[in-house]
């Protein structure tokens, strides 16, 4: 993943900003929370799981709604957008505390499907709270941006990005272009308006369309700077917040490029290590396990493995590797398809691919990969040129010969939206305390930048978890799900300088 192909997208998150001016510091206009539509909510038809497949049992309390707001909140009286949402009904186990709005990161990741995927996790914030979540606008069912066919997804995905030499620069550079004309010519009327600070007007009108006075929230990943964003624009509507697995909003695409390619580095040498420690299907030690795994993907630029009628890749093998490390949980399936495809059988790497890009066994994509870049480029007014690119890649493959790579500028240089860099800073001055969650092994959201964000946030307390992957809040630490719930559901505020294990 050396690239801004598909794959390399992976290791870039945005900066969060937008093309629209902010509202005041010192709260909410009018006409941001004024006359939201009331929210029609009825049953939940098209509920998807990672594969595109609908749940094999549905919890029919689930209830599934549309809440339309102003398309460009410039022009309020203008054209309108449909936000798709999501709520699990409070159990009424306890005394009811309103609604907790989730966004689950990306950008780009579909609100509505994951919420239906982590209830039984959330179980103890449900008895409470009404469960809400949402697909961000520029997602999925509210206005997704489409960059083409299935067919043109499969071949962007699936772009080798070795040997780093001249000629794979050039491949890339043209299938980004291709891929940013697709994005314009598919979604370019909504390309403009799919920013993060438009993102948190959104969340604002769904907090009036609840009827609750103050927004609770629980962000992860890109999420926390949805709620960064949030606080800073209404801080006086502020309820109880949780900004998990945290973004700095004010580095540049070199920055984050190199951060996270440590980050993902650091999270592939703790699985070689556990890998070997337990007997590894990929070698007797780490040294040698590294070096098959290298050898499988340079071998794949030129004799791709055939999966059916498909083929594994290099690009796609990168991602699937990629895709594995963000959470401990998966790090024996990874075991498992390396070694497979070492063997020549390529289909767990495949579907961990697929499972990352969205792509549905029927060939079709959710918008994932098409949002990301078209939220992650309108959220900076940053634009690289060709030499700050070949400078952050190389010095991200000095880091990191497996994920080193020019991140996500070279996309965004060539993409038709204007971005603007509103939303790189943040300070939800004068609103409820918030609490930043950072995970030291956490390779997408690096922790460096937990203490960054906890200090722009003035009224933020940090918390640090020190176990592996990227978020701590469903990682499975009861100490993290403790605090944090003891937070939400009771006001209890961690204690400054609090710390969690591993789980």
């Amino acid at each position: 993943m050396r690239r801004v192909s598909a794959a390399a997208l992976l290791l870039a998150a945005a900066a969060g900003c937008s093309t629209v001016p902010a509202e005041p510091a010192s709260g909410p206009s009018a006409d941001s929370t004024a006359a939201s539509d009331k929210i029609s909510w009825g049953a939940c038809t098209d509920i998807k799981r990672p594969d595109g497949e609908p749940p094999a049992r549905q919890d029919t309390s689930i209830r599934c709604g549309k809440l339309t707001v102003p398309l460009d909140y410039a022009k309020p009286g203008g054209e309108k957008l449909e936000l798709a949402l999501i709520k699990l009904p409070a159990t009424g186990k306890g005394k009811p505390l309103g609604s907790m709005v989730f966004n689950f990161g990306g950008p780009g990741a579909s609100g509505v499907d994951t919420l239906d995927q982590a209830a039984k996790a959330l179980t103890a914030l449900r008895a409470r709270y009404d469960l809400v979540s949402f697909d961000p606008r520029g997602v999925e069912r509210s206005s997704g941006v489409r960059c083409g066919s299935g067919t043109e997804m499969d071949t962007f995905v699936a772009l080798d990005t070795l040997p780093p030499d001249d000629e794979t620069d050039r491949q890339v550079a043209a299938a980004n272009k291709r891929f940013a004309a697709l994005c314009q010519q598919n979604s370019g009327k909504i390309l403009p308006h799919v920013g993060t600070v438009n993102a948190a007007r959104d969340m604002d009108r769904i907090r009036d369309a609840v009827g609750d006075p103050k927004l609770n929230y629980v962000g992860m990943s890109y999420g926390t700077q949805l709620g960064a964003v949030y606080a800073t624009l209404f801080p006086k509507n502020v309820g109880r917040m949780v900004l998990d697995a945290p973004l700095d909003p004010t580095v540049t695409f070199e920055q984050r490029t190199l951060a996270q390619t440590r980050g993902f580095q650091q999270a592939y040498e703790s699985f070689l290590r556990k890998c070997v420690k337990e007997g590894c299907a990929l070698g007797k030690d780490e040294a040698t396990a590294h070096t098959n795994v290298e050898n499988l993907l340079n071998q794949l630029t030129a004799q791709p493995i055939k999966v059916g009628n498909r083929q594994l890749t290099q690009g796609l093998a990168s991602t699937g590797v990629a895709a594995a490390l963000y959470s401990e949980l998966t790090w024996p399936f990874l075991e498992e398809a390396l070694g497979a495809a070492l063997k020549g059988d390529g289909e767990a790497l495949l579907y961990l691919a697929d499972s990352y890009t969205g792509r549905s066994p029927d060939g079709s994509y959710s918008t994932q990969m098409t949002s990301f870049p078209a939220i992650t480029c309108v959220d900076t007014a940053e634009r690289p040129d060709e030499a700050t690119l070949r400078r952050t890649e190389a010095a991200a493959l000095k880091i990191s010969p497996l994920f080193g790579s020019e991140g996500s500028g070279g996309l965004c240089r060539v993409w038709p939206a204007k971005g603007s860099d509103e939303a790189r800073h943040v300070n939800a001055t004068g609103s409820a305390p918030i609490v930043v969650v950072g995970g030291k092994g956490d390779p997408a959201t690096p922790y460096e930048w937990a203490p960054k964000l906890t200090a722009q946030l003035k009224t933020a307390t940090l918390v640090t978890y020190e176990g592996e992957g990227h978020g701590a809040y469903l990682s499975g630490s009861k100490c993290i799900q403790g605090l944090v719930d003891a937070y939400l559901i009771d006001g209890k505020v961690p204690g400054k300088g609090a710390t969690c294990p591993a789980a």
